[in-house]
């Protein structure tokens, strides 16, 4: 099988943006060796919590993070803490030091410097959690996986093909029955039912974009607009005429 990305597909739908902050209640908290002024470590938090400083330790960056909030699926796979070790890291520690340069400069253009290099650092960040394969049930879980991770990267691929357990199950080299079962102890729902919160996902994103309802449902294997109506109402509660109703009005 031709080589495949865990992470690419998904992040090219949900825009990171990064703001410095003061609080320590955060969700991208950047330490520093108090005497060496060395980046020591990096901590994800998705849920915002106050991390305890190491001895001898303190913030070197402290951000708020918004990537997709609620309907980002890969955000709200992460654990409470993420974790990195950056001490013997030098390339991140490079990637760290120019976050602290750029952040205190606050020269023009520093917004964007500070979201993608944010973005780089987050990244990593990631890597290290599906190569670690300690992730609790979930999507990053299932990504760590790497026969799962396969058919997992072909739905992020192709939302809109009709996909068939079987086929799937065939990506991922297992057995049909094996790889039903194995995906939804990993990943906690069945393929077919993580394959329609992907495309409602994406679908809601086409939504708030303008994208007219009947363009979206054909793109995403439903088989009428009144189709996607009712699965989009059932999983946001809403449907998708109120949420660009909403946007219109910046409500």
């Amino acid at each position: 099988m031709a080589r495949y990305d865990r992470l690419s597909s998904l992040l090219a739908h949900f825009e990171l943006q990064v703001f410095p902050c003061d609080d320590p209640v955060t969700n991208l908290s950047i330490f520093e060796d108090r005497t060496t002024g060395l980046p020591t470590r990096v901590v994800l938090s998705p849920r915002k919590r106050r991390i305890a400083r190491l001895a001898n330790e303190v913030p070197l960056f402290l951000g708020d993070m918004e990537w997709g909030g609620e309907i980002n699926p890969l955000f709200l796979a992460l654990p409470e803490n993420i974790e990195l070790d950056i001490s013997d890291d030098q390339e991140t520690t490079n990637l760290v030091l120019l976050l602290k340069t750029e952040n205190e400069a606050r020269r023009c253009g520093s917004e964007s410097v500070l979201n993608r290099i944010g973005e780089i650092i987050i990244v990593r960040v990631m890597r290290v959690l599906i190569e670690r394969g300690d992730a609790p049930t979930g999507l990053f879980s299932g990504l760590s996986d790497k026969r799962l991770s396969r058919a997992i990267v072909a739905i992020h691929d192709n939302p809109g093909r009709v996909w068939r357990n079987e086929d799937l199950a065939e990506i991922a080299g297992l057995s049909l029955s094996r790889f039903a079962q194995l995906f939804h102890e990993v990943v906690g729902e069945t393929p077919i039912g993580y394959l329609r919160r992907w495309r409602l996902i994406l679908a809601r994103q086409d939504v708030m974009r303008g994208d007219r309802v009947q363009e979206i449902a054909r793109r995403y294997a439903y088989g009428s607009s009144e189709a996607l109506t009712r699965a989009f109402g059932k999983h946001f509660g809403e449907s998708p005429l109120d949420v660009r109703g909403r946007k219109k009005t910046g409500s």
